[in-house]
C-alpha cells in the first residue's frame, strides 16, 4: 500500500459500496485499510456469496433497503449502477462517488485518461505499450481491467498511470483530474443507462472541466466546434485526425489511424518523439474480440469484432474490410441511428444475419437496403447460416453493434462463442 495512505485517516467513517464486482471490492478493501467501517451492498445473492469473508467488511445481499445506508458518510457506486436508480435510498447530503474518484484522491502519479464511445481499450493499451517500450514503469487499468483502488493497494509504484475511463465512472467523479485527457470520439451509446445524449456527453467531458493550464486535452477535430462552444476545459487543447504518420498491420482501418494519432499526442506530452512512438507501435497486435481474424477456410475469413457494441464501431469494422462481408449482428440495442449504416451495407455487405434480441429494430432500419436479412435465435445458428452462404474471397464478420446481455454475460463470452462455432464449422466443412 502506498506510504501516503494512512490507515487511520478514515477511522470513524461509515462507507457504503454498491456492487460487489471487481471495482466495488477494490474500493471496499481500500476503505477498510484506511480505517472506515464498510458495508458492501449487492443485489445478486450469488455474486455476494462469492465475496471472501475475511476482507474486513460486511456484505448485504438482496434488495437495497434504507436501513442499509444508515449513518453513511460516503457512498461508492460501482460503474454499472446509475445514481438515479438508488437516489431515493441515499441519506440527504451524503457524498456519492465512483471507485475511480475515490482512488484518485490518493494518487500522486501523472494520469493519462482515455474515454470515448469507441476505441478506448485499444488506445489505452497502445499508450501503455508505447510508454513501456520507452522505459517507463506503467500501470494500465481502470475500466480496462484492474481498478485504480487495486493499484493503490499493490506494491510497486508506476511512473505513469494509463486509465480507460467510462461515462459511468466519470459521472460520479466530481474532481477526477488527469494530466492528459483523451476523448477519442462520441456517438449514441448507453442510452439504456444515461437518460439523454446530453447527460452522456456531459459525463464524458467532466474530467476535462477539472484541468488547469498545465494539463493537456487530446480531442477529435471533428468535435472542435462543439467543444469550443462549450469551453470544455482550461487545459491546453490539441485536435487530432487520422494520419499516415504511423504504420501497424495489427491496427487496420481509418479508426485505428485516429487511435494511433491520439496515442502519439498523449505520449508526446511526456517527451516522446515520433520514432519513440513507432517503436511502441511496432508489433502491436489486434486485441481479442476487436476486428480479430480468427480463421480462414476455403478462402473465407472469419472475424471476431464482438467488442462492437455501438453503431459507429460496426461502421468502423465494415470500413476496415477489403472483402465482401457476411455481417452478423444483434443483441441488446443501446440506441442510435441504424439507418446511418445503410450506405456501407449497400457498399460492402452481401448478407445480414441477425441473432438474439433487437430483430425488429434492425429489420425496420435495414429492410430497404437491398440486402437479404435473416434471423436466428442464437449466434451459433446465425454463424452456420452465414458460413454456408459465404464464398471464397468473402469474410464473415461478427460486429453486433449491441450489448451482449440477451445471450451472454459479456462481449468476451459472445466472442468466445463465435470462435467456438467457427472452429466447429471449419471442422465440419473439412
Amino acid at each position: 500500500m502506498r506510504e501516503f495512505i494512512h490507515e487511520d485517516q478514515l477511522r470513524g467513517h461509515i462507507a457504503i459500496v454498491l456492487g460487489a464486482g471487481a471495482s466495488g471490492i477494490a474500493a471496499a478493501r481500500l476503505l477498510v485499510k484506511m480505517g472506515a467501517s464498510v458495508r458492501v451492498l449487492e443485489k445478486n445473492e450469488a455474486s455476494a456469496a462469492k465475496v471472501p469473508a475475511d476482507l474486513g467488511f460486511t456484505v448485504c445481499a438482496g434488495e437495497h433497503e434504507p436501513e442499509h445506508f444508515a449513518g453513511a458518510n460516503l457512498i461508492v457506486l460501482s460503474p454499472g449502477i446509475a445514481r438515479s436508480k438508488v437516489a431515493h435510498l441515499l441519506p440527504a447530503g451524503v457524498q456519492v462517488v465512483s471507485e475511480l474518484e475515490l482512488a484518485s484522491w490518493f494518487v500522486s502519479e501523472p494520469i493519462i485518461a482515455v474515454t470515448g464511445t469507441n476505441g478506448k481499450t485499444t488506445t489505452t493499451t497502445l499508450i501503455g505499450r508505447i510508454l513501456e517500450a520507452n522505459g517507463k514503469k506503467v500501470f494500465t487499468g481502470g475500466n480496462i481491467g484492474t481498478p485504480l483502488c487495486e493499484y493503490l493497494l499493490g506494491g510497486e509504484q508506476a511512473d505513469i498511470l494509463v486509465l480507460e475511463v467510462s461515462s459511468f465512472q466519470l459521472q460520479n467523479s466530481p474532481s477526477f483530474h488527469p494530466r492528459v485527457g483523451v476523448l477519442l470520439n462520441f456517438s449514441a451509446n448507453h442510452l439504456d443507462y444515461h437518460e439523454t445524449m446530453e447527460e452522456y456527453l456531459s459525463a464524458k467531458l467532466s474530467m476535462f472541466g477539472h484541468m488547469d493550464a498545465s494539463d493537456l486535452a487530446v480531442v477529435p477535430l471533428s468535435m472542435k466546434d462543439e467543444l469550443e462552444r462549450r469551453n470544455f476545459t482550461q487545459g491546453r487543447r490539441v485536435y487530432f485526425v487520422a494520419s499516415p504518420r504511423f504504420e501497424c498491420p495489427g491496427l487496420p482501418g481509418e479508426h485505428n489511424r485516429e487511435n494511433m494519432e491520439a496515442a502519439y499526442l498523449a505520449c508526446r506530452y511526456f517527451g516522446l518523439s515520433e520514432e519513440d512512438v513507432q517503436r511502441g507501435i511496432d508489433g502491436f497486435a489486434t486485441l481479442p474480440h476487436r476486428i480479430e481474424a480468427v480463421a480462414e477456410h476455403k478462402g473465407i475469413v472469419f472475424i471476431d469484432d464482438s467488442k462492437s457494441t455501438t453503431i459507429d464501431s460496426m461502421i468502423a469494422a465494415l470500413k476496415s474490410q477489403d472483402r465482401p462481408v457476411r455481417l452478423l449482428a444483434g443483441g441488446v440495442f443501446k440506441g442510435g441511428d441504424l439507418c446511418a449504416v445503410v450506405p456501407i451495407l449497400r457498399e460492402k455487405v452481401r448478407g445480414v444475419y441477425l441473432f438474439g434480441q433487437s430483430r425488429e429494430i434492425f429489420e425496420a432500419a435495414w429492410s430497404g437496403c437491398g440486402k437479404e436479412i435473416s434471423w436466428d435465435a442464437t449466434l451459433e445458428e446465425a454463424l452456420f447460416r452465414a458460413a454456408a452462404d459465404a464464398r471464397s474471397g468473402e469474410c464473415v464478420l461478427l460486429s453486433p453493434a449491441t450489448a451482449s446481455f440477451d445471450l451472454f454475460a459479456n462481449y468476451k463470452e459472445r466472442g468466445k462463442a463465435f470462435q467456438r462455432a467457427v472452429r466447429e464449422w471449419v471442422e465440419g466443412a473439412s
